[in-house]
């Protein structure tokens, strides 16, 4: 049995071929993420371990923010002195290193990174543990000299002698570029810029006497935990951070980690779709295989093999298939591991190639995945081949049981239909955010695997009206195409169920990012009543010389601030939230269209005030007039009065949770040195809105970090943002529709084999070569159009799930993209035309007496 399970599987490998594609592209995509975030974590580990100091301190920063304030936590600069004399200190060193500043070059075009990596402006000390060495020029001395990256340099055209400038936060300041430094390590994709240890301090923290944080280095025999234990003991504790180079390293591969993770599930959402969707053809595949093979495992039977011994040789080729689809799929990682390194090199991260990291969990998720995959998609076919009966092989019989009832997947597609449905409509009525999540979760899991099951159920009634007008446009050849797609409705129904998936999936995103996108509008619209936003692309915050220039602008009126300010607040119930509050200069009313269930902004601003959400509020038992607890970073504490809650449509509608806002005199207290992340300006009396918006222009060309935007900016930018999941939502589309090509071609092309005879006989009774290939083109564009007809009704629902859901946030308006919806059928179209090409083809090369006379 295992001689003829080889044989066998040799004999088919061509047709074995599509589906160990989709088992390659499984693995491909899991083994590349693996791979990519393996070898990106070990080159951060060693560069933080190696750059570290033994131990290092800092200020304490008990509060994470949603959003950048602007302001740098210091510590004094005396402290390293302080941490000198310790028992066990070799040296300490006071560091300046400030992040999220932009420096433009003398055509006011920023020389920072383009991939949304940051600049950063750090004092020059060379160590042993320096990530630079100068390779150009020599070391800054003084005021208004830098040194440069070579990496930066290189990419935006900077050269020894060249003069930049620096927007850090007490003011912009003129450098020369004196000298560039290469890194000896992996260039984590920032732009650096070095200045003088004397001067760093002063132009980036606005005082000499403060540093960003102090580096320890311990003295021969001491170790990091017994100088961290020292330098605690000094310090005391709650005061400063104190990690040594193991935990700075942990906390920054952390840090690092999110990034990896966004990448890491994004790749596995790939390889999640291509594991779907391949399912579907591996299942189609053997399931027609078996089929052809009836006589076959008839006269296996009939020689003694019993049923568990057919089994076994079909789930061998399939783990067989598995094998190769994993090996391939494995190197075809590596390869896409390659790809991405090079690429972060592109994007300014150079990582080394030779240095990828391939652990043993790579392989064997690898193997375990294709193998995996392969098996269970195999499993069903497997027992069908088991129960052939010996007399099969006498007979022309077929496996495949066109005509078996479908009672079974049509009570088990109902009841899990029902499920779904039932789950769904829990998600609409549902008043709660997180309950309807889940339920939406769970009604698109079990709705999609009704759908699957029950689309045979489908095929006939579907297919007869797509394929209605086949008969008057086509002729007998039509109808025959119509008749060929209904002939077996679990092949049609598997084979359609592969586009299905993809097309479900972007026509659920396709609902919901319209309607993301209409309910912003619609809040901007109601909201945004100020002629012009002045903001910083990347959302960061900027200098006061920013907000200066505008208020001295021409024509322009009224300017109001907003600054942001990380807060942990203590609700009457007990509980405590950590989370922005955004805070605000008098007129906010003038430029935005703030709702209030009570009070009103005046009320909002005042000193010592503090308003939130009504919703919000509700939950924790807050009214107007109780008093709240507020922590602020640093762990500056106060008291502040809650005097109004706002009914804004968004919820929470500021963006943070909570929906808390405050006078921005009351953040300037608590967070000093913070910046503005936002200018709300109005024109003045008697300015048209057109020529102010180009003086705004022209005043801020030196600082290019910023930008002037009106209402149909604003909207514009949302959109962008919304834009990018809905092309990653289209690239898994993609990759769903290639598998799924591969599967129409597979099923055509066995089709076309299993009906040799059939054709043969058309041929000899007068049907040309063309009538033929059209005839197999039309059977697949009316599958091809199956699945998209199922696969978008499918979405829509979700789509509409998603926006009730949306709902709770506020997002309350609903756009159908009827668009979207026409092209994706159209391209369905396409798609089933070109995956009929070469099975189209194939059929009408076939010579026709052979063709006769084929068993």
């Amino acid at each position: 049995m295992l001689k003829a399970a080889l044989r066998s599987f040799l004999a088919h490998k061509g047709r074995l071929l599509l589906s160990a594609l989709a088992v390659v592209l499984s693995v491909a995509f899991v083994a590349g993420s693996l791979i990519f975030s393996d070898t990106v974590s070990r080159t951060f580990d060693r560069l933080f371990a190696s750059s570290s100091a033994d131990v290092t301190v800092s200020p304490r920063d008990d509060l994470e923010s949603s959003v950048p304030t602007g302001a740098v936590q210091t510590v004094p600069a005396s402290l390293a002195g302080r941490l000198a004399r310790v028992a066990g200190v070799e040296s300490a060193h006071p560091d300046v290193e400030v992040e999220n500043i932009t420096v433009v070059d003398g055509d006011n075009e920023s020389v920072g990174p383009t991939t949304g990596a940051p600049t950063i402006a750090v004092d020059w000390y060379v160590s042993e543990r320096s990530v630079v060495e100068l390779t150009s020029g020599r070391t800054p001395r003084g005021d208004g000299e830098a040194v440069l990256d070579a990496d930066t340099a290189d990419a935006r055209g900077v050269e020894i002698g060249d003069t930049l400038s620096v927007h850090a936060r007490p003011g912009t300041f003129r450098v020369e570029v004196v000298g560039v430094a290469t890194f000896t390590t992996t260039n984590p994709g920032a732009a650096l810029v070095f200045l003088d240890p004397e001067v760093a301090a002063a132009r980036l923290l606005g005082s000499a006497d403060r540093a960003t944080s102090v580096s320890v280095d311990a003295a021969p025999g001491v170790t990091d935990a017994e100088l961290k234990r020292r330098v605690t003991a000094e310090l005391g504790t709650g005061t400063y951070d104190v990690e040594t180079a193991d935990e700075q390293a942990r906390t920054a591969a952390d840090e690092l980690g999110g990034f990896l993770d966004v990448i890491k599930y994004v790749m596995l959402g790939f390889a999640g779709i291509a594991v779907l969707v391949g399912v579907f053809l591996i299942v189609n595949t053997f399931s027609m295989l078996i089929a052809q093979r009836t006589r076959e495992l008839g006269l296996l039977r009939a020689l003694g093999a019993d049923r568990r011994q057919v089994r076994r040789s079909v789930l061998t080729e399939a783990v067989l298939l598995g094998l190769i689809g994993s090996t391939l799929g494995l190197a075809a990682g590596i390869g896409l591991a390659f790809g991405l390194i090079r690429l972060m090199g592109v994007f300014g991260m150079n990582l080394k190639t030779t240095e990828m990291v391939i652990g043993w969990a790579t392989p064997v998720t690898a193997y375990v995945v294709g193998v995996g995959v392969t098996f269970v998609a195999a499993y069903l076919p497997a027992r069908r081949a088991a129960g052939v009966s010996p007399m099969a092989a006498l007979a022309d019989a077929e496996v495949a049981g066109v005509g078996r009832p479908l009672r079974v997947r049509a009570v088990v597609g109902s009841v899990v239909g029902a499920l779904g449905a039932a789950a769904l409509i829990g998600c609409v009525t549902s008043g709660e955010t997180s309950a309807a999540a889940s339920l939406l979760g769970l009604g698109v899991v079990l709705t999609l695997i009704a759908t699957v099951i029950a689309g045979p159920l489908l095929v006939r009634p579907v297919i007869r009206v797509l394929g209605a007008a086949f008969p008057a446009l086509f002729g007998p050849v039509g109808r025959m195409s119509q008749r060929n797609a209904l002939r077996n409705p679990r092949r049609t129904g598997a084979t359609a169920a592969a586009l299905m998936v993809g097309l479900a999936l972007v026509g659920g995103m396709s609902v919901a990012s319209a309607s993301m996108s209409r309910s912003f509008d619609e809040q901007i619209d109601k909201t945004l009543g100020a002629d012009f936003v002045v903001q910083s692309a990347t959302f960061m915050p900027f200098a006061q010389e920013v907000t200066d220039r505008v208020r001295d602008t021409e024509g322009v009126g009224l300017v109001v601030r907003q600054r942001f300010a990380p807060v942990a607040v203590r609700l009457p119930d007990g509980e405590r939230i950590e989370t922005t509050a955004a805070g605000y200069d008098d007129g906010v009313d003038d430029v935005a269209r703030v709702t209030y269930a009570s009070g009103d902004t005046a009320a909002a601003l005042a000193d010592g005030a503090l308003a939130m959400d009504a919703g919000f509020a509700g939950e924790h038992d807050v009214r107007v007039g109780s008093t709240v607890p507020v922590e602020f970073p640093g762990g500056k504490r106060t008291e502040l009065t809650v005097t109004a809650l706002t009914d804004m449509e968004g919820g929470e509608g500021f963006g943070m949770r909570g929906g808390l806002f405050l006078g921005i005199a009351t953040v300037e207290e608590y967070v000093p040195g913070g910046q503005d992340s936002a200018l709300y300006v109005n024109a003045a009396a008697g300015t048209g809105a057109d020529g102010l918006r180009d003086r705004l222009e022209t005043a801020l060309d030196p600082y290019p970090q910023v930008q002037v935007r009106d209402q149909a900016d604003y909207k514009e930018l949302v959109h962008d943002q919304i834009a990018v999941l809905l092309y990653l939502v289209y690239a898994l589309l993609g990759l769903a529709i290639v598998i799924a090509v591969l599967g129409v071609v597979n099923t055509l092309a066995l089709s076309v084999v299993e009906r040799t005879r059939e054709i043969g006989l058309l041929r000899a009774i007068g049907l040309a070569r063309r009538q033929l290939r059209r005839m197999i083109r039309l059977e697949s564009v009316v599958i091809a159009v199956f699945g998209a007809v199922l696969g978008l009704a499918l979405g829509l629902v979700w789509g509409l799930c998603v926006q009730q859901v949306l709902a709770l946030q506020g997002m309350t308006a609903l756009a159908v993209p009827w668009g979207t919806v026409v092209a994706v059928v159209i391209g369905s179209a396409v798609v089933g035309i070109a995956a009929a090409l070469l099975p189209a083809l194939r059929a009408s090369r076939m010579n026709v007496l052979e063709a006769i006379a084929h068993e």
